[in-house]
C-alpha cells in the first residue's frame, strides 16, 4: 500500500477522532448549556431537535455539492466550522447566540459526517478490504476522550468556554494540517437522476428509457440500508438518552453509578469496532451484521428483565458490542451497491442517521410514560432484530431482489458515465 494511501487513512482517522470528541463535548454538557443560556425544560427539546434536523439538511446539500466539489474539500472546511461552532456554544450568553451556534453546528456536522464516510468508503474500495470499522473505532475513542474532558470541566466547575477552548486550539490546526493528505476516491456523485448522461451531460435516449425503472430499483436497493441505519440509531439514542435514567429510576442504582452505563457502552463500541474489520475479512459483512444484531437484541432483552443495576450494566455492555458494527457496515454496503455513485448514496443514507436519532429518544420516553420503561426497551430490541431480514443487502454481490428473481448488476441499471 502506498504512502499516499497510508497518510490518507491516518488523516481521515484523525478526522473521525476529532468529530467524536467534538460531539461528545457538546452532548455531555447539555445541562451546563441549558443553565448558561437559561433554556427552559419546555424549550430544550426544540433546541436539541434542531441539530439533527439541520444536519439532515447539511447531508442533503452535500449530495448536491459533491457533484462539483471533491468530498475532501468539503471535509476540510466543514470540520473547522463544527469546531468553531462548538466554541460559539460556549462563548455566548443569549438565546439567539445559542441558536446561531447550534444552527451552524448542525449544518456543518451533516456535511462533515457525509464527507467523512464518503472518503472512508472510497479508501476501503481502494484498499480492497474492510477498514470502515477502524475509522468508526477512532470516532468512539474520540467520544470517550471528549466525554472524559467534559467530566473534568464539570468536576472543576469550569465554564463552557474554558472547557472548549483548549480542545479547539489543539484539534483545529491538527485537523486542518491533516486535511492535506485526504484521498478522494473519484466516485461520481449522481444517482438515478443522472442516469443515461454522458461525460458532457447529454442524455442517451436508450439509457433514459429505463430511467423510471432504475429509479425504483435504486430506491429498493437503498431502502433496506436506510432502515438498518434508522434502527441502529434508535438503539444508540436509547442508550445515550435513557441509560442513566433507567438504571437509577427502574433498577434502583445510585446517581453516581447511573453515569457508568454510557461510558461502558462507548468503551465496548471502541472494542467491537477495533476488532470488527478482522471479523468482516474472516467471516464476511453479512455474518458480522447478523451477529451484531443478535448481540444488540440480547442486550436490550437483558436490560428489560434485569433485576438490578449490575445485570442492567451487562445489558448495556452487550448493546455496545452489538450496535457498533451496524452503522459502519451500512455505509460500506451502500458504497458496494453503487460503486459509480457511492458519494450520493452515502449522503442520502446519512440522513437516516438523524432520523433514527430524532425518533429514538421520544419513542422510548413516550412508551415509558404510557406503559413502563422495561417494556419500552423491547421496542428497539424488535427493531434491531428486524435487521436480520435485511442482512443479505450487506453481501459484496447481492444478486436477488428477495422474490426469487435475479438482480441486474447495479452499475448496469440505466447506466451513464455518472453512475446509475
Amino acid at each position: 500500500m502506498t504512502d499516499v494511501l497510508r497518510r490518507g487513512r491516518a488523516s481521515l482517522a484523525f478526522s473521525f477522532f476529532a468529530q467524536g470528541a467534538t460531539f461528545a463535548l457538546l452532548v455531555t454538557r447539555i445541562p451546563a448549556i441549558q443553565d448558561r443560556y437559561g433554556v427552559s425544560d419546555a424549550l430544550l427539546p426544540a433546541f436539541l431537535a434542531a441539530v439533527p434536523i439541520l444536519a439532515g439538511v447539511g447531508s442533503v446539500t452535500t449530495e448536491q455539492l459533491v457533484k462539483r466539489i471533491r468530498p475532501s474539500r468539503l471535509l476540510r472546511w466543514s470540520q473547522p466550522v463544527v469546531l468553531l461552532a462548538l466554541l460559539g456554544v460556549g462563548s455566548g450568553d443569549r438565546l439567539v447566540e445559542l441558536a446561531v451556534a447550534l444552527g451552524a453546528f448542525g449544518l456543518a456536522v451533516g456535511a462533515l459526517d457525509a464527507s467523512m464516510n464518503m472518503l472512508g468508503v472510497s479508501l476501503q474500495r481502494t484498499y480492497g478490504r474492510s477498514i470502515m470499522l477502524g475509522f468508526h473505532a477512532t470516532y468512539s475513542l474520540g467520544g470517550i476522550v471528549g466525554a472524559s474532558l467534559a467530566w473534568v470541566g464539570a468536576h472543576w466547575h469550569l465554564s463552557l468556554f474554558v472547557s472548549y477552548l483548549p480542545v479547539v486550539l489543539v484539534l483545529l490546526p491538527a485537523a486542518f494540517v491533516g486535511s492535506r493528505w485526504y484521498v478522494d476516491g473519484g466516485a461520481a456523485s449522481g444517482l438515478e437522476a443522472d442516469a443515461g448522461a454522458d461525460a458532457d451531460g447529454n442524455v442517451d435516449a436508450e439509457a433514459g428509457k429505463g430511467q423510471g425503472e432504475s429509479g425504483a430499483l435504486v430506491f429498493r436497493l437503498l431502502l433496506p440500508l436506510c432502515l438498518v441505519m434508522t434502527f441502529a440509531y434508535i438503539g444508540d439514542s436509547t442508550v445515550s438518552n435513557w441509560s442513566a435514567k433507567y438504571l437509577q429510576d427502574v433498577l434502583g442504582s445510585s446517581e453516581q453509578l447511573a453515569t457508568v452505563p454510557y461510558n461502558v457502552y462507548m468503551v465496548m463500541t471502541l472494542v467491537g469496532r477495533a476488532v470488527g474489520d478482522f471479523g468482516v475479512r474472516r467471516f464476511g459483512a453479512v455474518a458480522v451484521v447478523r451477529l451484531g444484531a443478535v448481540v444488540a437484541a440480547l442486550g436490550f432483552a437483558v436490560v428489560a428483565v434485569a433485576p438490578g443495576a449490575w445485570v442492567g450494566m451487562l445489558g448495556f455492555t452487550l448493546l455496545g458490542l452489538g450496535l457498533c458494527v451496524l452503522v459502519p457496515q451500512t455505509f460500506a454496503a451502500a458504497g458496494r451497491l453503487f460503486p459509480g455513485a457511492s458519494d450520493a448514496a452515502i449522503a442520502r443514507l446519512n440522513i437516516f442517521n438523524y432520523v433514527g436519532f430524532l425518533i429514538g429518544s421520544p419513542l422510548v420516553g413516550a412508551l415509558g410514560d404510557a406503559w413502563n420503561y422495561r417494556g419500552a426497551m423491547l421496542v428497539p430490541m424488535v427493531l434491531v432484530l428486524a435487521t436480520l431480514g435485511y442482512a443479505r443487502s450487506f453481501a459484496p454481490e447481492p444478486d436477488r431482489y428477495g422474490d426469487g428473481h435475479e438482480r441486474p448488476r447495479t452499475a448496469d441499471v440505466g447506466r451513464g458515465s455518472n453512475g446509475l
